[in-house]
């Protein structure tokens, strides 16, 4: 340990960590970073695959909401060598039959592809992608009054209505199949009030910044945040595994980017029975099963659309959507899950060597599932790319049992850090005037068990270390 007191101690290395750690060392503070593993970044990992000399990511590989973050907007992170390769498409979207749709930068190129459809995707997205500037601050944010309610109310008015129910607008079958499958990330039945938040947001990041893949593997993020926080006088320490206070040097502020379950583990006994309470019902939703493949060449997708897209929704249709993930929520494992397939290494050549490429999928499947999925989210690339599975050289697979393990924060391969419906949207980890703070005071908590919820964006660690700066050192930040 480099010292034996600290003014703040922040364990846990995921993009919330470092976001929690840079800030309160921006404010003037010595802060330590403390990490389990040998390597810093929580879900941004990246490593070899099978000592191939190929990179692939362990959890997150498309960072929509990365580039929108107004935190690390803020951070010079390209001059720490950070840099982000945008595909030609966003993600696209095929259907039986060989016809595909696709999300564009562009509003217009978007909605051309819908005919009936194309008044009412202009009518939805372009007042909102007008808005959001403003808007994105308020969302990444704890529950509070905005100076500007209107961007707020004309968000919220879609935002709170189910994905079926606001798909009901739409005419084409093609429209709501690429609806479904923006909406179907939020690890909920689609038919649950404010499923169509997250279909929303995923499609006007699109439209505003892009779905960025950072150059070299989502490792890079999670390098660059450490470089900067390390170039301003930060310190890290990795392979420090923390089970109790007693562990760490002494500090007026100690931030946790941990879930409920690790945070009662550590300190519960500094916490009164009602909180301990409220932190053991907390809930947790869906988990994933992944595969990584090592391929001969690129996934043969019959539509060009899926060939230029850096991520590729499989699922068909919106009802078939809904029902497999239906069937998830009701803890069964459905013959054609919905699959996130992203392919990375067709636009970050440094990646991969020679003409191998990395394909990186996952499904949803019930919470602490060890069902082997590997067939039925093959099978479902296979159905719209034809000979894929000829082309597999290797493969990886970890299910929620290995990923909890990998990252104790994805209990039972919860990848999100918690349900994110309505009732537990702003009241994550416990029903408290702040989300961040605790019993104790001198422990928060700043991962995303906490608002806005999961996401590579670091405000959850941003809003925890501000009100940990204001409560406990009486400093007041705004940036």
């Amino acid at each position: 340990m480099t010292k034996d007191s600290y003014d703040a101690i922040v364990v846990g290395s995921g993009p919330n960590g470092l976001a929690a750690a840079i800030t309160m060392q921006k404010a003037g503070l010595e802060v330590l970073l403390i990490e389990a593993k040998e390597t810093i970044g929580g879900g941004l990992r990246s490593a070899q695959f099978m000592d191939s000399g190929n990179i692939y990511d362990i959890c997150s590989a498309i960072h929509p909401m990365a580039l929108q973050s107004p935190f690390f907007k803020r951070l010079p992170l390209e001059q720490h060598g950070l840099t982000y390769i945008n595909p030609p498409i966003m993600a696209a979207h095929p259907l039986d039959g060989g016809k595909a749709v696709g999300l564009f930068s562009s509003l217009e190129q978007t909605s051309g592809q819908f005919n009936t459809d194309k008044n009412a995707y202009i009518h939805l997205f372009k007042p909102l992608t007008k808005l959001w500037p403003t808007l994105i601050s308020d969302l990444l944010a704890p529950f509070h009054i905005p100076s500007n309610p209107f961007p707020l109310i004309r968000f919220g008015k879609n935002a709170l209505l189910s994905a079926t129910q606001l798909a009901k607008r739409f005419q084409t079958e093609e429209l709501k199949a690429l609806w479904a499958g923006m909406a179907a990330h939020s690890m909920l039945p689609l038919d649950y009030m404010t499923t169509s938040a997250v279909a929303l947001v995923l499609s006007i990041a699109g439209h505003t910044g892009g779905w960025p893949i950072p150059r070299g593997g989502s490792q890079q993020i999670a390098n660059a945040l450490a470089s900067y926080f390390k170039s301003i006088g930060g310190d890290i320490e990795t392979s420090f595994y923390v089970d109790s206070l007693k562990k760490l040097p002494t500090a007026r502020a100690f931030l946790f980017d941990l879930g409920p379950k690790q945070l009662i583990q550590i300190a519960g006994d500094r916490f009164h029975a009602s909180y301990r309470r409220q932190l053991g019902r907390y809930r947790y939703g869906m988990g994933v099963f992944k595969i990584d493949w090592l391929l001969d060449g690129p996934i043969p997708f019959q539509s060009e659309q899926c060939r230029k897209a850096g991520t590729v929704h499989l699922g068909n249709s919106l009802q078939e959507i809904a029902h497999a993930e239906r069937q998830v929520w009701e803890g069964k494992h459905p013959e054609r899950p919905f699959v996130l397939l992203a392919q990375q290494s067709l636009f970050d050549t440094t990646r991969v060597m020679g003409n191998h490429q990395i394909a990186w999928a996952y499904c949803h499947v019930p919470n602490g599932s060890t069902v082997d999925m590997t067939m039925a989210i093959e099978q479902q690339v296979e159905r719209y790319a034809p000979g894929f599975k000829d082309q597999i050289i290797a493969k990886q697979c970890m299910n929620t049992h290995a990923y909890e393990i990998y990252n104790p924060n994805y209990i039972g391969g919860d990848i999100n850090g918690g349900v994110m419906d309505l009732k537990q949207l702003y009241t994550r980890p416990a029903l408290r005037w702040s989300p961040y703070g605790t019993p104790a005071k001198d422990i928060y908590i700043c991962s995303s068990s906490t608002p806005p919820g999961g996401g590579v964006h670091g405000m959850c660690g941003y809003h925890a270390a501000k009100q940990a700066l204001k409560k406990r050192f009486g400093i007041e930040v705004d940036f």
